[in-house]
């Protein structure tokens, strides 16, 4: 176990262990998106899956050189930019709040607010 536990990054806290484990790539676009007034088109699932693939490669990077305030802040971005986007389907009415849609929902807007909290602690 200690081996794999070397490929964490080494820094203090857990903050940069959650920044490590990136969101799985899911083909759940249409679930997420489940009130069944605008179904997801495989265009938009594609768009889905690259915007999840490379927030998930930034959060790594900001995991590894969490006290680099350009990594740092753009980790922070891709969450913010990920909450936006849940907001946004919301107003817009493609999504529900409810089932599914709340768990990105909770991951996005928590750890925009833990990395808010956070910043001095790693940056100095």
């Amino acid at each position: 176990m200690d081996q794999y536990l070397a490929y964490l990054p080494q820094s203090e806290g857990f903050l940069p262990k959650w920044l490590f484990f990136p969101t799985p790539l899911r083909k759940y676009t249409s679930l997420l998106y489940s009130n069944g007034t605008v179904p997801a088109t495989p265009l938009s699932g594609r768009v889905f899956g690259t915007w999840t693939f490379l927030s998930a490669v930034i959060r790594m990077t900001a995991a590894y050189n969490i006290t680099n305030s350009v990594a740092y802040d753009l980790g922070m971005w891709t969450y913010g930019i990920a909450l936006s986007h849940f907001i946004g389907e919301l107003v817009f009415g493609n999504a529900s709040l409810k089932g599914r849609f709340l768990n990105p929902l909770i991951v996005a807007s928590g750890s925009l607010a833990w990395m808010l909290t956070q910043r001095e602690a790693y940056l100095g």
